[in-house]
């Protein structure tokens, strides 16, 4: 079958995440049949190569042959057992060697991050009701925070594209002011715009902090924010300040754990540990969905009763699911055994002349690198900036899908520079076509990631 019989069938049987369907009617799906590598292939054999690694979740590649052989493994033993009652080897290697990475034990699984989230909050919440402090029961996140769409997790998610239709079924949560390094003032940098950040958190946390459970952040890179940076600086300071007024730290790691921000977790480059940590899609290298919370031993502490009501009473029924788990170990295999960090700075430091020209381009504002993210914004008045940016990049082979006006690049690790030029070349004269062409659609597109 081609393009065209899998588009139709689709279209008629599919709702598509984050998506108005009715733009697919001038503007088609893609089908895709296989991946190799970078490289996303169609029906029709055209190749896309995979820039924001299929929504941030691909590490080493599709059909990568020591995933693929480890799961087919897997499938000769066990494909899953409920985990109330029962347990299993891949989960508990995969637990253990997590605590060991992070110095955090206990792994709660569940199976998107979303829900982990949703795993962090309700355990810092139950935390403090179990702890004799029951007016704790409030959540800081950062102003444009992004933590998912079930409805406690959007209730820490400051995109108002994302919350509003749900504002009435949310609680009310606080904002703190961002980090992001491009709000820098006159004689600003990026340490000084944390700093100034951090002292916003402080004043927040001085007058709530008897209703506050936990602060919530995205460490180093704010993503829906249009890949907004930071420095580390800020992590330490709202690790000092969590600890000083008695409230939990949440890092959500979902997008930026496993290397992508040039250590395997984040919260590394501050040299903190927070008291929830939540992975997510990079975990299984982009294969299965899985998610993990790992926290302390005293917050696993106040929950250990013989009371079962004082147990966290929180499932699902794939939580640890065997197949994903043995995925997660691979990962960590490779990275283990091929020294991922270390090619990844190599890369990172090969790419540089190759992305320079991108930096110096006259639309462009804020190129700036985190590990193996590169991101910039786009000077253009055009509304319909985002979606004309991502078609005319789907049409030179290349899945390119900005935030607003903010292009980025999140491509899987096995990325080379060949391919990079590619990306680049092909960014350019998207760039060259587009900005300049006039407003475009007068009414702005919303930035989805």
């Amino acid at each position: 079958m081609h393009n065209a019989d899998w588009l139709a069938r689709s279209t008629r049987a599919v709702w598509h995440p984050c998506t108005q369907m009715q733009r697919h009617e001038t503007f088609p799906l893609i089908p895709i049949a296989r991946g190799e590598g970078v490289w996303l292939v169609d029906f029709d054999g055209k190749r896309y190569l995979d820039a924001v690694s299929s929504w941030w979740v691909n590490l080493f590649g599709h059909g990568h042959p020591r995933i693929n052989a480890a799961l087919v493994d897997q499938l000769g033993q066990l494909e899953h057992v409920m985990l109330a009652g029962f347990t299993h080897q891949p989960v508990v290697e995969l637990s253990e060697r997590l605590g060991a990475l992070t110095g955090l034990g206990h792994a709660f699984y569940g199976s998107d991050g979303a829900s982990a989230t949703e795993i962090a909050l309700k355990m810092s919440f139950q935390f403090w009701q179990q702890t004799g402090h029951p007016g704790k029961t409030r959540f800081i996140h950062l102003a444009h925070s992004y933590h998912g769409e079930t409805l406690g997790a959007l209730a820490v998610t400051d995109v108002p594209l994302f919350r509003q239709t749900y504002a009435p079924l949310l609680n009310a949560a606080l904002s703190a002011p961002s980090p992001d390094a491009r709000l820098a003032g006159p004689g600003e940098d990026g340490e000084a715009v944390a700093r100034r950040a951090a002292a916003g958190l402080e004043a927040l946390l001085a007058a709530h902090a008897g209703q506050v459970a936990a602060l919530i952040v995205e460490p180093l890179v704010q993503g829906a924010a249009g890949m907004a940076m930071y420095h580390p600086v800020y992590l330490s300071e709202a690790r000092r300040l969590c600890h000083q007024y008695g409230v939990h730290l949440i890092a959500d790691e979902i997008a930026v754990g496993f290397g992508r921000t040039g250590t395997l977790f984040a919260c590394e480059q501050a040299g903190i540990r927070a008291d929830f940590l939540c992975l997510s899609k990079g975990i299984t290298g982009g294969y299965l969905p899985l998610s993990c919370v790992l926290t302390t031993d005293e917050v696993y502490a106040a929950f250990y009763h013989a009371d079962i009501r004082r147990g966290f009473l929180h499932s699902h029924s794939y939580t640890g699911n065997a197949l994903a788990c043995r995925a997660a170990l691979a990962v960590l295999d490779i990275f283990a055994e091929d020294d991922i960090l270390a090619r990844n700075r190599g890369k990172a430091a090969e790419f540089a002349p190759l992305l320079a020209p991108l930096q110096a381009h006259p639309a462009v504002r804020h190129f700036r690198q985190q590990g193996m993210i590169w991101a910039f914004d786009v000077d253009t008045a055009r509304g319909d900036f985002a979606l004309a940016f991502f078609r005319d990049m789907l049409e030179q082979g290349c899945l390119v899908r900005p935030i607003g006006q903010t292009v980025y690049f999140m491509p899987p690790y096995v990325i080379e520079a060949e391919q990079m030029a590619m990306l680049v070349a092909a960014t350019l004269r998207t760039l060259d076509a587009l900005v300049g062409e006039g407003e475009g659609s007068a009414l702005a597109e919303p930035a989805v990631p």
